[in-house]
């Protein structure tokens, strides 16, 4: 069954609508011996233990499965006995007499992708070449918030040539760990898990091969001359053409966070990590052949550019601009054309929540703002408190919906975004860190973290005072995290409730603070402006290996089986 990521809310609902109405009363069962022993009896004689273990009960031999011939008797034949009656359509058990004489073929990649598409409903929603799409009479289900972007805008993208258009790391990302790029697409992909889907994406990449024009990525500290002024006149043409003076991208896709002036399409910032080279030149020149309804406009139609002035109207040099500089990440500069403002958002009597990208909180960065005026910051990548300041809330930089980057509005107190739960080896073992990507090195080393460290984060819900609790997993252990204003107005604290709850005794390790760390008593620690208080449990304070002035303040807890509680106060040191 796929994780369909609904909220606690819309699982309730689910779960009401088909309970549906309950009578008020209902008679307890009284156990008759003579009926309870017949069924023993039967629940013997027709093997029902072939499918449902039962205490005392042993199930009969499994029957060999005829081959080579004709089978009419069992189950396919139409005569009762005893043996199950699955009341087959004749097609069916023609079907079945001829897949028992067949010879058992191994299946090629092309079927093995055809079979899993099939049974996993891949294709009840995407196409792949001349097969699946949404049915005509499901299709007014499927809606947007971005009607003018068409069908790209509600319909899921086909998966033809899946395997050339994605990079592998990015499609484990998306069948995986249920990344998305379109927030306006109201259908969400169900998630079935690596154990179903895990031999997927080696397969696409071996059949999905599209020959697209090679483009190289130059770089601005070259040894060569020439290749610096490469750099640069692809860094300038990029931008241009991203531009309103060029062929004007960013009027129809949001660009590093900040929304597009016409239609709000995929963010243009993604485009380097998820999508392939070859496949990337290929669509620009003719997006019309990958999805035919699509609304962008042509700007290479037969290969011929319709900007003459940006480089020269070359058009391979035009699209490798393009591709470089989306290449460059959030340091890219804005093309011409981005329209935006600042908003600054305020809290009133309840707490308040925005999702955004933020220097605090990374990608998928949370700030919660509570009516005490203390703040914080969480990063939802990898589950952790990544920052806490007083005073005003957060600036954003477009229009406070719920997408903008936000940053925080009073000097915040930042602690470090890598994973806060691990399961180490040893109490030496490092800490698995999030990865840093440089300029030299722009390729992520581990693109699955921090799911390879067990992370996966959930969701959260909003209950009293609209605070949220965080809900996420780390291994087997589902935890609730919840944060509140604590203490005096002379003397703010926030209080970090972590709710754990385990299938089984076990150890993991909670990284509660990194930097100049001095203990002040058994449960307070200072680093910083930030004074933390932990409950009695068993501490390991080591230097980083990268910094060995500083330090990291590592808690082993013992997670029993069921439910268990840790509480940390975290107190705003004034200057």
């Amino acid at each position: 069954m796929p994780d369909l990521k609904l909220t606690p809310a819309e699982s309730a609902a689910i779960a009401d609508y088909l309970m549906g109405d309950q009578p008020a009363q209902t008679l307890a069962l009284t156990p008759e011996e003579p009926l309870v022993a017949a069924g023993k009896r039967y629940f013997q004689e027709l093997n029902c233990a072939a499918c449902h273990p039962f205490p005392g009960m042993v199930a009969a031999p499994h029957v060999p499965m005829p081959t080579g011939s004709t089978p009419t008797t069992g189950c396919l034949s139409s005569v009762a006995g005893r043996y199950p009656r699955f009341t087959l359509e004749p097609a069916q058990v023609q079907a079945i007499r001829a897949a028992l004489r067949a010879d058992r073929p191994v299946d090629n990649d092309q079927t093995v992708i055809a079979k899993s598409l099939t049974a996993f409903r891949c294709i009840a929603c995407h196409i792949r070449d001349d097969f699946g799409g949404v049915p005509e009479e499901y299709s007014p289900f499927f809606t947007t918030s971005e009607k003018n972007l068409g069908e790209d805008g509600r319909i899921p993208p086909p998966l033809t040539l899946l395997g050339a258009k994605l990079r592998p790391e990015w499609l484990k990302k998306v069948l995986f760990d249920g990344e998305s790029v379109r927030p306006y697409m109201a259908t969400r992909m169900p998630q079935y898990g690596t154990a179903n889907l895990g031999h997927l994406p080696p397969i696409f990449a071996r059949v999905d091969i599209l020959n697209g024009v090679e483009m190289k990525i130059p770089s601005p500290e070259s040894s060569s001359e020439a290749d610096r002024q490469r750099e640069r006149l692809l860094r300038k043409g990029g931008q241009e053409l991203l531009g309103d003076k060029g062929v004007y991208c960013v009027a129809c896709h949001n660009f590093n966070g900040k929304p597009a002036p016409v239609n709000k399409g995929i963010d243009l910032m993604t485009t380097y990590q998820r999508l392939q080279p070859g496949w990337f030149n290929s669509f620009v020149r003719n997006p019309g052949a990958f999805r035919p309804r699509i609304i962008m406009p042509y700007s290479w139609a037969n290969g011929v550019a319709a900007h003459k002035t940006i480089l020269d109207g070359n058009t391979d040099q035009q699209i490798e601009a393009i591709w470089y500089y989306l290449s460059l990440g959030t340091s890219a500069a804005d093309p011409s054309g981005i329209r935006w403002s600042n908003t600054k958002l305020t809290v009133g009597e309840a707490a308040r929540t925005h999702r955004g990208r933020s220097r605090v909180a990374g990608y998928r960065g949370i700030a919660v703002g509570l009516p005490e005026k203390l703040s914080y910051a969480f990063n939802a990548e990898t589950g952790t408190l990544s920052a806490i300041w007083q005073g005003d809330f957060i600036g954003v930089d477009w229009n406070g919906q719920g997408s903008g980057g936000f940053n925080p509005a009073s000097e915040p107190i930042t602690l470090a975004q890598d994973v806060s739960f691990a399961q180490l080896a040893d109490d030496d073992t490092p800490w698995p860190l999030l990865p840093i990507m440089t300029k030299d090195a722009r390729v992520n080393p581990n693109p699955l973290y921090p799911k390879n460290v067990g992370y996966q984060f959930r969701g959260y819900h909003l209950r009293e005072n609209s605070i949220p609790t965080f809900l996420y997993r780390s291994g087997t252990i589902e935890i609730e995290d919840r944060s509140t204003a604590a203490g005096t107005v002379e003397r703010r604290v926030l209080r970090r409730v972590l709710q754990l709850e385990s299938p089984e005794l076990q150890t993991v390790w909670f990284r509660a603070l990194t930097g100049e760390i001095r203990q002040e008593s058994d449960g307070g620690f200072v680093s910083g402006r930030l004074r933390l208080t932990i409950p009695p449990v068993e501490t390991k304070l080591r230097p980083l290996p990268e910094e060995p002035k500083q330090s990291e303040l590592l808690l082993r807890l013992r997670i029993p089986q069921g439910q268990t509680k840790l509480e940390l106060r975290y107190e705003p040191i004034p200057k």
